[in-house]
């Protein structure tokens, strides 16, 4: 069985796009399609590396349509897949994102302004490298520097009934009330392997280190993300001094507001990220 970030290769193969597959899950897609923009960085100027963290169970080629999307715009992309494995073990999950911030620090993508763009569980494995990052702000203040935006699409975000809800949305479907009901009495369990972690995790991506502006998609019929839970957080991010724009739907699906709202979805995350200076302005998504 082909791995994920081999599957996501073979869907990826748009003329002028490179796969470099780094490990199982995790693939840099280098992009000289015709029309991007490239030549119109400044001398000097590194090219941006968009840092797409999908959904857990998501298919190539969903993803392939983001990448498509940032490939026409002047990015390279790193595609960094999550396991279920790494949400019900933390522990894993935190290993897993101390290995994705050494990656980033790595001399190949040092020196590369970034974008992250996170869907779903891909913030939760975002947020595990931020649990690293807060531990010594001052070591990693380059890394925070060089993240010009950071995109949450369909964020995870409530009680742990909505992490219990998710779980068996996203990967068990025709077993979803099961799922839930295990997943509750597994997260009481192993409370302190489990639950800790995401407190720490929450907490940190509440008190983010990232300071740079910050767009989130969501919807109100969205079972996995307490969309009002998420409204509290961005108003307390904009206290704190950080700029950040959202888009809510009445009804939407999850993960799949790109699908079901493709022009909204599109035109504002244009304007965002045309607003943050990393491409030239006469990309277009």
């Amino acid at each position: 069985m082909s791995s994920p970030a081999v599957m996501l290769s073979t869907v990826v193969s748009m003329a002028g796009v490179t796969a470099h597959k780094i490990s199982k899950q995790i693939t840099f897609f280098t992009s000289d399609v015709d029309g991007t923009p490239t030549a119109s960085f400044s001398t000097g100027q590194p090219k941006p590396i968009l840092l797409l963290l999908p959904w857990l169970g998501s298919r190539p080629q969903a993803i392939a349509k983001y990448c498509e999307i940032y490939f026409s715009t002047g990015f390279d992309v790193l595609v960094v897949e999550s396991e279920v494995s790494q949400f019900l073990w933390p522990r894993w999950g935190l290993e897993y994102g101390g290995r994705l911030l050494e990656l980033l620090e790595s001399e190949r993508f040092s020196q590369r302004p970034l974008l992250v763009h996170a869907l779903s569980i891909g913030g939760y494995t975002f947020s595990q490298v931020l649990v690293h990052v807060a531990k010594d702000t001052q070591r990693y203040q380059g890394l925070t520097n060089r993240i010009r935006g950071h995109i949450y699409d369909s964020l995870v975000m409530g009680s742990l009934e909505h992490m219990a809800t998710g779980l068996g949305k996203t990967m068990f479907p025709r077993m979803e009330g099961l799922v839930r009901t295990a997943s509750l009495l597994y997260f009481r369990v192993f409370k302190h392997q489990t639950v800790d972690y995401f407190n720490q995790a929450i907490s940190i991506f509440w008190n983010t280190p990232v300071k740079a502006p910050a767009l989130f998609f969501f919807s109100e019929n969205d079972a996995l993300c307490d969309y009002k839970s998420l409204e509290k957080m961005v108003d307390f991010w904009r206290n704190q001094g950080l700029s950040v724009e959202s888009k809510k739907w009445k009804e939407s699906l999850h993960a799949g507001h790109l699908r079901i709202h493709p022009q909204e979805y599109l035109s504002t995350l244009e304007n965002f990220v045309l607003s943050l200076n990393m491409v030239p302005l006469k990309a277009k998504m």
